[in-house]
């Protein structure tokens, strides 16, 4: 008896359901991988520690709960530990306690956590839009979104989806102004 692939694109010729996922795997590993080569090349951030300190800069007084941010970034508590604890070897973030609740920990931004990551928004917004605009049209960047959109809102509003409630400030779904509006 031969082994046979389970969800494998060719094992399910013709269904594209399996072919969809796979690329969609792949595109956002190989993104990843190119995001985090340019961003370390840069910066010397991840892009896990890019995404750490967008969400502090976004949050109130530039500070969140460590599991807060843990779900913000979709990290486990583990994860986030490891990743806050380089931050503040760099001097971007600061452990904060709590000073109703002693046995909470909070992350705090720096003024060079927010210095590195101005630089760095600069560079990933230039990396992202030279991905993006080098293979899509403007019609076509606007389909994505909507279908990437339609498949990630009912998970974002189905309960706990791994977001603190911290929201972007250039709306619903933008992580960041990357491409500019055509009169602006």
């Amino acid at each position: 008896m031969g082994r046979q692939q389970i969800w494998a694109p060719r094992t399910h010729a013709g269904h594209p359901v399996p072919l969809a996922w796979v690329r969609l795997l792949v595109a956002h590993a190989e993104l990843t991988r190119h995001m985090n080569a340019n961003l370390l090349a840069g910066h010397f951030l991840t892009i896990n520690d890019y995404e750490a300190l967008l969400h502090l800069s976004w949050a109130p007084d530039g500070r969140l709960r460590r599991g807060e941010l843990a779900q913000s970034v979709h990290l486990t508590p583990g994860g986030i530990t490891r990743l806050l604890h380089g931050l503040e070897q760099m001097g971007l973030v600061r452990s904060v306690r709590d000073p109703v609740d002693r046995r909470a920990v909070s992350a705090e931004l720096t003024g060079a956590g927010q210095e590195r990551l101005r630089q760095a928004a600069e560079t990933h917004a230039r990396n992202v839009n030279e991905l993006f605009t080098a293979r899509f049209s403007r019609d076509e960047l606007t389909t994505l979104a909507e279908l990437l959109g339609t498949l990630t809102d009912p998970l974002d509003a189905g309960g706990p989806s791994g977001h603190s409630g911290i929201t972007s400030p250039f709306g619903r779904g933008r992580l960041s102004p990357l491409v500019a509006d055509e009169d602006g």
